[in-house]
C-alpha cells in the first residue's frame, strides 16, 4: 500500500503555486508571473519566474522558496544555479520556479517562450506594514 506523506496532492498544485508566490513576494521579489502549464507541458502543471535586484537578492528568494516547500513536506526534485544567483531553477515537481537576476530573466525571456500558456491569477497578497 502506498501511503502519501506530503500535504499537496498533485492535483493542487495551485496551492502550491501560491505558496511560492507569498514565499517570493515575502522576499520582495519582482515581476512574479505564474502560468499554467497543463495544456503546453508534460513535465510540470505551472511555472513560477520572478527576479532579484542582485544575484544576493536572487539566491535569497531562492531560498525561501526552497524552505517553503520543504515546510509543506516535500523536498525539491533538483536546484540548479543556486551557488551563482544569475538564475536559479527549482525543480518541485508540478511547479517549476525560475528565480533570475534582472539581466538574464531578459536574456532568456521565458515568458515570450512559453506565451502560449495562460497566466493563473494571483491571490492578491495580504497588506504588510513596512
Amino acid at each position: 500500500m502506498f501511503v502519501q506523506d506530503q500535504k499537496f496532492e498533485t492535483t493542487d498544485f495551485m496551492l502550491k503555486t501560491q505558496a511560492v508566490v507569498e514565499s517570493a513576494r515575502e522576499l520582495k521579489a519582482e515581476n512574479i508571473l505564474a502560468l499554467d502549464m497543463r495544456k503546453i507541458s508534460s513535465f510540470a502543471d505551472s511555472c513560477v519566474i520572478t527576479s532579484g535586484r542582485s544575484n544576493r537578492h536572487v539566491r535569497s528568494i531562492a531560498t525561501a522558496i526552497i524552505k517553503s516547500v520543504e515546510q509543506q513536506g516535500e523536498r525539491p526534485i533538483g536546484v540548479e544555479g543556486l551557488d551563482e544567483g544569475h538564475w536559479v531553477l527549482i525543480d518541485a515537481n508540478d511547479v517549476i520556479i525560475h528565480v533570475f537576476s534582472s539581466d538574464s530573466r531578459e536574456d532568456f525571456s521565458l515568458e515570450r517562450l512559453w506565451s502560449d500558456a495562460p497566466i493563473i491569477e494571483l491571490a492578491p497578497s495580504e497588506a504588510v506594514p513596512d
